[in-house]
């Protein structure tokens, strides 16, 4: 009988393959994008020196908020439209009320937040506070809200506007940071 020689299998060759891989590597690294989060854009003052500030009680408005996102402002349970409400009637008493700021420029927004407070609360108190200031500005230049809004900073007659609605409201909002609330 015939015996059947066995065939070998054919030898690949090892470097063609590694330069299809690196090849390839390359391509997907390019042609990829790697999604970054954005997060909270929030413009920090510069790091001062410690510096001890005396401010009254009366120009400080409490926000509390625990891990199951329930808010206290002024040691007051309320939700998010009602505390736009609060926060403007307290930063524009201009001294009426004893219990309340003295002027726009001394009031002061203290926000404090539990470590298990949600990201869409939290985010839904700062846009909250942007919107009540955006809208006691617009009240101060005597225009609508979104006139406001659509200000352009690059117009210097417009950026003066904004200049000035900021200077006569300034946007006061201490960050503590979080812990655990009862």
């Amino acid at each position: 009988m015939l015996k059947k020689k066995k065939k070998d299998a054919p030898e690949i060759n090892g470097g063609a393959m590694a330069d299809i891989a690196f090849l390839l590597l390359i391509f997907f690294l390019v042609a990829t994008t790697i999604a970054s989060d954005k997060g909270v854009t929030v413009m920090l003052p510069p790091k001062a020196e410690d510096v001890d500030v005396k401010v009254k009680t009366r120009n400080v408005f409490n926000i509390l908020v625990n891990s199951q996102d329930m808010m206290l402002a002024q040691e007051e349970q309320v939700d998010l439209p009602k505390l736009r409400k609060m926060v403007k009637e307290f930063v524009l008493n201009n001294g009426k009320d004893k219990n309340q700021s003295e002027t726009p420029a001394k009031a002061i927004i203290s926000l404090k937040t539990d470590r298990g407070t949600s990201y869409e609360m939290y985010i839904g108190v700062i846009d909250e506070l942007k919107l009540a200031y955006a809208e006691m500005r617009a009240m101060y230049l005597k225009m609508p809200l979104e006139d406001y809004q659509n200000l352009d900073k690059e117009n210097p007659d417009q950026k003066e506007k904004l200049d000035r609605a900021r200077k006569a409201i300034p946007y006061k909002v201490s960050d503590a940071e979080p812990s655990e609330i009862k």
